[in-house]
């Protein structure tokens, strides 16, 4: 088993602010032409074509981070490598698990690369949903999201990683499974909601909500919560206010666009929006979380909005 470097001690729970990058998958597909079946990044990994596109698309990121002496987390490029994807792509256990370490290991020489004393570069084993993304299809029980997670979750936990990044979570059960799967593997974990233009998650349960149960059920397990693949827009109104549960919000990754997820779902070009008014919006979000602390892209987000929103966030909160 490594060691991971990070695992007790997270940059980012002390005090040290934190970029992440942006939309890998849209990225890879519209602005590098490439192929992601089932939007699937890691199937890239299994050519050298493909590998070198993936660490040249987070060497821009690393490089912005560096720097500008911040950390970096780096996410694994693993959403969809998990069992049932992995066997719909055709992929046999022993080919996901090489698939997952290989990930893994891109992202410890990008670190090996980068990192500075000023720099920390977290490296995180980054989970998806089980189904739809964007859609809480074939709803798992806790026990059932638990014992299906567990498998990736441990074989992070044997790679090294520092953290397990847990993105777009649309219903609780799931996270909640997921929660627990970590904690058996004694790993730190993150979990990141997502929500529809309303700003509640896709099941109607409201992120407050949502985010209070996880904690009431987990003994308060997640290092911290993010919300992502959902523009500020969508979920401004919902932060704008005093209640306890913001101060569990510890990252942001955004989207782009505006639009919902049914119509990101249909769209044939990139809506790449407008990543000064990105910026300008995590500023103000930042003014509503008190612990905002890992600041990054999702959909149709690239290195123009990722260095937008340092831009306009910098100074916020000053780097420890």
């Amino acid at each position: 088993m490594l060691n991971a470097k990070y695992r007790n001690s997270l940059p980012q729970m002390n005090g040290k602010t934190m970029l992440t990058d942006g939309g890998l998958e849209t990225t890879l597909i519209f602005l590098e032409g490439m192929d992601l079946p089932h939007f699937a990044s890691f199937d890239v990994l299994k050519t050298d074509e493909g590998r070198a596109a993936t660490k040249n698309y987070y060497r821009p990121y690393a490089e912005l981070a560096r720097a500008q002496k911040m950390g970096f987390v780096l996410e694994s490029a693993t959403w969809r490598a998990s069992p049932d994807w992995g066997k719909l792509l055709g992929y046999s256990t022993a080919q996901l698990e090489q698939a997952n370490r290989a990930s893994v290991t891109l992202l410890e020489e990008i670190r090996d690369a980068f990192e500075t004393a000023e720099s920390p570069f977290v490296i995180s084993g980054n989970l998806g949903p089980r189904g739809d993304g964007y859609s809480p299809t074939a709803m798992m029980s806790v026990e059932e999201a638990c014992d299906y997670h567990s498998w990736q979750i441990g074989l992070f936990a044997d790679a090294g990683v520092d953290v397990i990044s847990a993105v777009t979570m649309n219903y609780v059960e799931e996270a909640l499974g997921i929660a627990h799967a970590a904690k058996k593997a004694d790993m730190p974990v993150i979990l990141a909601y997502t929500v529809e233009t309303d700003g509640k998650l896709p099941t109607g349960q409201s992120l407050g909500d949502a985010i209070e149960q996880t904690d009431r059920e987990t003994g308060n397990y997640p290092a911290y919560y993010m919300i992502n693949c959902a523009h500020p827009t969508h979920f401004r109104d919902v932060v704008d206010n005093r209640e306890g549960w913001l101060s569990r919000i510890g990252g942001l990754r955004a989207n782009a666009s505006k639009m919902s997820h049914a119509e990101l779902d249909n769209a044939e070009e990139l809506d790449a929006g407008d990543p000064h008014e990105l910026g300008r919006e995590y500023h103000e979000l930042m003014h509503m979380l008190p612990n905002l602390m890992v600041l990054g892209g999702c959909c149709g987000t690239d290195i123009r909005h990722v260095a937008a929103i340092h831009d306009a966030c910098n100074g916020h909160r000053k780097a420890a």
